[in-house]
Formats: C-alpha cells, structure tokens, sequence
C-alpha cells in the first residue's frame, strides 16, 4: 500500500514520521510541491492532501482514496478528473474544529463588545481613554449550524451564561442549547440575537442565504460573526449594514475572496473585524488531524471503505 503525503516540507514529513511507527507495511512519501511526487505519484493507493490540482488527480492513475486534511471538501469534489473516477473514495477531517473554532468565536464576541480592538490602538497612541464595555453574561446568541463545531461554540456560550439558540435542519435535544429552530425561522432568531454566528458550510442552498433581509432583522446592537464559509454571505448587503450602522458590528474569518482584496471595504470599516480564516488553524492541528487519519487507514486495511470516519458519498 502507497501513500502520498502532499503538504509543506514540514507538515508533510510530520505526518509521515507519525505514521509510519503504526504502519509498517505501508510505503509513505512525502511531497511538498506536486511536482515533487515524481514517479509515486503514479502507484499512490492513497493521498493525503489539503488540495490538490486536476491534473495531479489525472496523472495518480493508481489512486483510491484521498484522506483531506480540512472538512471542506468542495475543492476536491469540485476537479473534473475526481468526478470522472467514481471509484475514489474521499474524506475529511469534519469533526476536529470544534476546541479552536469556539474559542476563536469567544474571543471576537468579546473583542467586539468590548471594542478591544480601540485599547489596542489607544496603547500604540498612548491614549488613556476608559469606557463600560458590555458583557456576554444574560445575552441571546444565535447558531446557524448546530454540528461539532456549532456545539462547541453552544457550550461555551452556555459558560458565560448566555441563552443559545441553535438553528439547524436536524434538530437534536442538547443541554447546551435552550432553544432548537428549524431554517424558516432564521431571521426570527436573527430579531432575537444579540450576536448571531454563522458556521454553516458552502452549498448551492446555502449561497448568500444572510442577505439585507435577514441583516434588516438583526437588531442596531447585534453582532454578526461568519466563521463557516463566505458564500452564506451576501457582502454588499453586509457593508451595507455595517456602514449605515444597521448592525453594531460584525466578525469575519471567511470570505467569498481568499485573500480578501487589499481593495475590499471590509478592510477599512470601523465596526468590523477581519481575520484571515485562521479559525480552523491551531498549534495542534497535525496531531489533531492525523487520529482521523490513523483510525481511516486502519480500517482501511482492514477491507473497510463505507464506513471511514467522515466519508463523503459520492453523487
């Protein structure tokens, strides 16, 4: 069995020296750039990648199954060589954001409500200036997307005693969720919110389904967070809101642009915060993604396919 490790020089030997100890009978190699899997790449079983390109998929003639190191997967399934081979089975990585995407949630919920963002100015400045901040503590937040990540952020909230409203198309009985909404009550709980956080994943469904409407519901003191995918979002309608200070401010890691355009109004707007979709990353995130892996790979050897934790069926 041959698996192709596709990553940066030091993720991808990373992953091989945690691999091999527990699999002996099985060849790694591991590539930084494409071209540098030469001849592997032809007899590869296997590929463990975040992307990869199409025409890499078309020359890995051998190939039966890519293991994605992230839980989106659309970039992948979106190749026209991975369509064609229906015999390629992929999974993800879904299921091991929850701990860094909630406490990044935490931090920009508290960041913009207590406008830490004006104290870090101020000290380059110099400036003593000192102001009530408001508190997470008895406030309502609205989660669209009640899965791993989504309860992770749910349980957290319930620490600072906040009421959670979860909102999701399966609706599961969970402590830390005090209210459960099916979609046609989106902008219902968007009136209700004072922060409301997306973490829904990229779907044609999905695609700008927080537009000026569903801002137009949010409350002048709400805050908006989107830590899923961009595409849920309609940017203009956003900017909108947030220049004309429909909405008291918003948090962004995802965008429908990455990099975001050095041109973007998101930028410069006083009321937003940016970051570069860093809310799945942590200091851990080998380890964490190579368990999936492991447990995949042995099962895998074992005959197993359908089965594979986080499988993606193919349509």
């Amino acid at each position: 069995m041959n698996v192709l490790i596709l990553g940066s020089e030091h993720d991808a030997h990373t992953y091989k020296s945690l691999l091999m100890a527990d699999f002996p009978e099985v060849t790694f190699f591991a590539a930084r750039e494409e071209e540098d899997a030469g001849d592997f790449l032809e007899k590869a079983d296997i590929l463990l990648c975040l992307r990869c390109s199409d025409a890499f998929i078309a020359k890995a003639k051998n190939l039966k199954w890519i293991q994605c190191i992230i839980s989106g997967t659309n970039y992948i399934e979106e190749l026209p060589s991975f369509q064609a081979r229906k015999e390629i089975i992929l999974t993800s990585a879904r299921g091991i954001h929850g701990p860094q995407l909630s406490e990044l949630c935490i931090m920009l919920m508290i960041a913009m409500s207590r406008k830490f963002p004006q104290f870090v100015k101020n000290q380059e400045k110099r400036i003593w200036d000192r102001w009530p901040t408001r508190l997470l503590w008895n406030k309502k937040v609205g989660i669209l997307g009640i899965g791993v990540i989504g309860e992770a952020i749910a349980r957290k909230c319930k620490a600072f005693e906040m009421t959670v409203l979860g909102i999701d198309i399966v609706q599961r009985k969970l402590d830390c969720v005090d209210e459960f909404y099916g979609l046609d009550k989106l902008h219902d709980v968007a009136a209700m919110a004072d922060y409301f956080v997306s973490i829904v994943p990229a779907t044609p469904e999905n695609e700008k389904m927080l537009n000026a409407t569903f801002f137009a519901r949010m409350k002048p003191t709400a805050y908006f967070l989107s830590l899923g995918r961009g595409e849920v979002v309609d940017d203009k309608a956003l900017i909108e809101a947030l220049k004309n200070k429909k909405i008291a401010g918003a948090a962004l890691d995802a965008f429908w642009q990455e990099p975001l355009p050095t041109d973007s109004p998101f930028w410069g707007l006083e009321n937003c915060i940016v970051t570069p979709h860093v809310g799945g990353m942590s200091d851990i995130y080998i380890q964490q993604s190579v368990k999936v892996f492991q447990e995949n790979l042995r099962r895998y050897l074992k005959g197993e396919r359908r089965n594979l934790l986080s499988w993606c069926p193919r349509t």
